[in-house]
């Protein structure tokens, strides 16, 4: 059985846990103990049972999941080497330091006990040398004045930990509700992590003993990862990878991502992580200004003849302080009546009126632009700081309404996004832009981008639900998400260039999405969710809007004739002099 089993989730979820070592003929440990924090709440609620016995109560109640909900699960099943069976023996243990409820277990056993430091603020009720190693890692917090284990340095932690090791078999997990610690023993790692990835409708993990259902109660598509003193058993969606923390290595995690890791001495093989989440995400470095020629032709071929009909072109790429357009033409091959005008999002936009009969249109667009963006945060002040929720003055507010909009979904699928929101927010400490970076970050990692997976109906939950879609559907969620949380997001259509640095065959036959999002004492910041990047010189902006209708390269209606239609389009972006 694990002895030792902890969850952490991108939110809150509802597991059910069937003890089965406690079913009528089952070898029955010497306690169990299992402790979770309400969401909110940083108080921590253990159910314990010391000697339990078959007709249990207590572990009737976590099989039926009336413990109610949390994003962080530690389980300890107890094996007696030190001290008797009783409360203050059976862990998970817990203690109350900095605001916050701290909870801790151990699987293994020291050949002796480490000694606390003189007068010392936290001291074990019981006799497991468990709790001592507990207050001691407590009061090394009190000494360093670390009120969170985010205020932590991992490496010293590592350091600590590695002293301790050399007293004896050391397997641990720590969280204080919010960040999870896991170290595992620098003789024979006794710790093994398991990624779970969404989506998934059934999903549970077991072995004999235990048995942990992630969707009895409703699957919520969580990311989160898992840590055990030994591999389960995943039954259902998910895929069996359980790996193990290295010997000596150390994990902190965080509402389901990765943030920190410490490695033992000496080399070790690098793996790609699409959990992981560094604690500070990149900022983009300074770019090279650069001039790309774009060429993008839509051919339009109809079964019938189209008698009369209405076009918009948006193909003409935007010319503020950030881009310049050197150079650009529009020809159409059908005649008709043409007028240009500025749309009220500011996008340039031809109307073509045709009242003669045509079967193939072919729109050519040509234009050379200079890209000045290089460092989209350089004119930001160093001491600002934006965090959430932000504040806007009712003139603001006024002005950026069309942007803070949430598209119309049923309340619970707004419900459940806005939950997935949050746990980014709450990842990222309240920081506006880490939180973008994050956000950001994890749809290019996390989603898969399959063409043809979506429709233009397709809504944000659903790209949410099934983590697939295309640039519009990244796009898309990613403004949901942002306006669910009061940022005010805009959908950006243009061209891409996919050079060397960022080649993806598909999106250079094609225009390109990605969301801009209006950030205090900087104006409107290109994020590109497809590529998990920020837009800087390698993006031409051509049309904004609130969503994709605002801001589609060519649309229209067909009054008379037409029938079947057939589509081609050819985007080409280069590099020019």
């Amino acid at each position: 059985m694990p002895n030792l089993l902890a969850m952490s989730f991108e939110g809150a979820l509802s597991p059910a846990f069937d003890l089965r070592f406690l079913h009528p003929g089952a070898d029955r440990p010497d306690g169990w103990g299992l402790g979770f924090y309400r969401p909110g709440e940083p108080s921590v609620t253990v159910l314990r049972e010391p000697a339990p016995t078959h007709a249990s109560s207590q572990a009737e109640l976590v099989r039926r999941s009336e413990h109610g909900e949390s994003a962080m699960f530690v389980l300890h099943v107890r094996t007696a080497l030190w001290g008797a069976l009783s409360d203050a023996n059976t862990q998970p243990f817990s203690r109350a330091w900095g605001g916050r409820e701290w909870l801790f277990a151990h699987s293994g056993s020291l050949d002796r006990r480490p000694e606390l430091s003189a007068d010392p603020l936290f001291e074990p009720v019981g006799a497991t040398d468990s709790e001592v190693i507990f207050c001691d890692l407590l009061n090394r917090f009190v000494s360093r004045r670390w009120r969170s284990l985010g205020e932590a340095d991992p490496n010293v932690l590592a350091d600590w930990l590695a002293g301790i090791n050399a007293l004896g078999t050391l397997n641990i997990v720590l969280t204080d509700g919010r960040d999870l610690l896991g170290y595992a023993d620098r003789h024979e790692s006794g710790l093994f992590t398991w990624q779970l990835a969404p989506p998934y409708e059934n999903l549970s993990v077991r072995d004999r003993d235990v048995e942990v259902s992630l969707t009895q109660n409703g699957a919520k598509s969580r990311k989160g990862i898992f840590v055990s003193s030994r591999p389960l058993e995943v039954l259902g969606d998910g895929a069996q990878q359980w790996a193990p923390i290295p010997a000596g290595g150390l994990w902190v995690v965080r509402q389901g991502a990765l943030r920190a890791e410490v490695k033992p001495p000496g080399p070790s093989p690098e793996r790609e992580d699409p959990l992981r989440t560094p604690s500070r995400l990149n900022r983009p470095v300074k770019g090279e200004v650069k001039r790309l020629e774009v060429f993008h032709r839509t051919v339009y071929r109809y079964a019938q003849p189209v008698e009369r009909s209405m076009h918009l072109f948006r193909l003409t790429p935007i010319h503020d302080r950030a881009q310049t357009v050197l150079q650009h033409s529009l020809n159409v091959s059908v005649e008709g009546q043409a007028r240009e005008y500025d749309d009220a999002f500011g996008n340039r936009v031809r109307r073509l009126r045709v009242d003669r009969p045509f079967t193939e249109m072919v729109i050519e667009a040509r234009s050379r632009v200079e890209l000045l963006d290089t460092d989209p945060l350089a004119f930001r002040p160093l001491r600002a700081r934006s965090s959430f929720p932000l504040v806007w003055m009712p003139w603001q507010r006024n002005q950026l309404a069309p942007y803070l909009l949430p598209p119309e979904l049923p309340e619970s699928e707004l419900t459940d996004l806005t939950d997935y929101a949050m746990t980014f927010v709450i990842r990222n400490d309240y920081d506006l832009f880490d939180t973008l970076l994050d956000v950001n970050a994890s749809i290019f990692k996390e989603y898969q981008y399959v063409q043809g997976s979506t429709t233009l109906a397709t809504t944000p939950f659903q790209v949410y639900a099934t983590r697939r879609g295309v640039c519009q559907d990244f796009s898309n969620l990613f403004i949901c998400m942002m306006r669910l949380l009061g940022v005010p997001a805009r959908y950006m259509c243009g061209y891409v260039y996919t050079g060397p640095k960022n080649r993806n065959h598909p999106q250079s036959e094609a225009s390109h999405a990605w969301v801009q999002v209006y950030l205090p004492e900087v104006g409107w910041c290109g994020f590109d969710p497809t590529n998990g990047i920020l837009t800087q010189t390698d993006h031409v902006r051509v049309a904004c809007g609130r969503t994709y209708s605002d801001a589609t390269p060519t649309s229209g209606a067909i009054f008379v004739g037409g029938g079947p239609e057939h589509l081609e389009v050819l985007v080409q972006v280069e590099i020019c002099d």
